[in-house]
């Protein structure tokens, strides 16, 4: 099993940034790929990112160009850099991971963006 502990999310202006990080504890040797999901209110929860064991990324469409993901193995964390954030990223941000065929999902962080 993996658990997960999410933190950096935040209120900030639109056009700000913020580092969101996930740090991974358990069986972190057998994570497949690792990354960000969120989910707005009203709205269907959504790619934002993730990263797979042999370095391929995927971003969602909306946050191309904006957002980047990066890993720290040394520390067993994922970080979500976000980037020119817009209104229409307010979400709660979920790190998931997929280890040996299973999702783990974390309990998710509020990011808030205002106009």
């Amino acid at each position: 099993q993996v658990q997960f502990v999410e933190s950096g999310g935040g209120l900030v202006q639109a056009g700000e940034s913020l580092r969101l990080s996930c740090a991974a504890s358990g069986s972190t040797y057998r994570i497949n790929s690792i990354g960000w999901y969120r989910q707005a209110p009203g709205k269907q929860q959504e790619l934002v990112a993730t990263l797979s064991s042999d370095g391929s990324t995927v971003f969602g469409d909306s946050v191309k160009g904006r957002f980047s993901i990066s890993r720290d193995n040394a520390k067993n964390t994922v970080y979500l850099q976000m980037n020119s954030l817009k209104p229409e990223d307010t979400a709660v941000y979920y790190c998931m991971a997929v280890v040996t065929g299973y999702d783990y999902w974390g309990r998710g962080t509020q990011v808030t963006v205002s106009s």
